[in-house]
């Protein structure tokens, strides 16, 4: 892995680490302000809506202005989004910094791009499982931080975060360099033309590969939606014993991602493990209501880390080596896009679901919905060329 792999992972840590400092706080702040429930859930998902609309948009200004520019800004907009959250004293203030990061948040496209341009195509799923392990690994520490940082006064972990990435601009802007990806041309199809190619060919090479990220990321995201909800009517699990379930998942992503997902892709490539990935996570979405103790549960919880650990960071590479070399930013962002989608619209069946339906219907409709997945997955070549760009 080169160099600059290390440094993005060591950047997007700190990233993550920030939002993480600050997300589980959120209801917390918006209930202070007088917010209703419902108000919350408009405050959760207004990340993912700015996300899905900056996510193209930063793709292809990547791919024409380059990735480094571009991967700056979004970090530092989540600098300004960690400060307007400290200072955040009416729920517009809170809003916009949701919207703001989102925007920033907008840039993981971008990020991956990075790695495919970093690394070759045998190490690229690695590369990613990489950095999926170091952005998990900020997910364990930043709740911890952000909790004891709220001792200091409400102002405290907005603006610790916001220091921390003001140091993580100043040290991706002097470690970071710009990677080799082909700078200065303008991808031949629009961001409106590439996604109505993914709309309207769903079973086309790139197309298939993005909508079994998205349709994938949606029953996971569903099970995020209601996992505290189900762990609480069925085991009791409450506010001061949930943070250890996440601390758990948190591990077994970390280990998944950056111990065990490269050897598996030089073992068996990376549409095998990509089948494995969507495997797991059916497996792990079906038996998830069955144990009846808590103890039981730890040995159904890991199938869907697993899983995620080898589908999300397979399926990108694929998406990346799959894409027109001088679009791979746009392709990224466009596949990043369709993920949010599916994590804006996943809680929403969800959580009516868990409900009215009982508590075991979300996982059940989870894992039929990765059912699909596991069709597409197989139908997925078993090599999957780039295409050469057009003269």
């Amino acid at each position: 892995m080169r160099k600059a792999l290390w440094v993005l992972m060591a950047a997007a840590f700190v990233d993550m680490m920030g939002f993480a400092m600050v997300f589980p706080l959120l209801p917390f702040y918006a209930l202070r302000l007088g917010a209703q429930p419902w108000v919350i859930g408009m405050l959760v998902a207004s990340f993912s809506v700015a996300q899905l609309a900056a996510s193209p948009i930063w793709g292809r200004v990547s791919d024409r202005y380059g990735r480094r520019p571009v991967l700056l800004i979004g970090l530092g907009g989540s600098a300004v989004a960690f400060a307007v959250f400290g200072f955040a004293d009416t729920l517009w203030l809170l809003f916009l910094s949701r919207i703001v990061q989102g925007l920033g948040g907008g840039t993981t496209g971008v990020i991956q791009a990075y790695v495919a341009d970093s690394t070759n195509p045998a190490q690229r799923a690695q590369g990613l499982g990489w950095l999926s392990a170091s952005t998990s690994l900020g997910v364990m520490i930043g709740p911890a931080i952000g909790s004891t940082a709220a001792h200091l006064g409400h102002e405290a972990p907005g603006l610790i975060a916001a220091g921390l990435c003001v140091l993580n601009v100043l040290f991706a802007w002097r470690f970071l360099p710009e990677t080799q990806s082909p700078k200065g041309h303008t991808p031949r199809q629009s961001i409106r033309s590439a996604v109505l190619h993914v709309l309207s060919h769903p079973t086309a090479r790139t197309p298939r590969l993005i909508w079994i990220y998205a349709v994938g990321m949606g029953a996971f995201t569903s099970l995020s939606a209601v996992l505290a909800l189900y762990l609480n009517s069925r085991f009791g699990i409450d506010v001061t014993t949930i943070g250890w379930v996440f601390v758990y998942v948190g591990f077994l992503s970390v280990l998944m991602r950056a111990l065990v997902l490269g050897w598996l892709v030089r073992r068996f490539g990376e549409v095998w493990v990509m089948r494995m990935g969507a495997l797991l996570l059916v497996a792990g979405l079906a038996l998830y209501p069955f144990p009846p103790t808590i103890w039981l549960q730890a040995f159904v919880i890991p199938l869907v880390p697993m899983g995620t650990a080898l589908l999300f960071p397979t399926v990108t590479a694929l998406s990346s080596g799959a894409a027109d070399p001088r679009a791979v930013g746009q392709t990224m962002g466009v596949q990043q896009a369709f993920g949010a989608v599916a994590r804006i619209v996943a809680p929403l069946w969800a959580t009516p679901a868990f409900q009215l339906l009982g508590r075991a219907s979300p996982f059940f409709i989870a894992a039929a919905i990765m059912g699909l997945v596991n069709v597409m997955a197989w139908r997925v070549p078993r090599a999957v060329a780039a295409p050469q760009p057009a003269d």
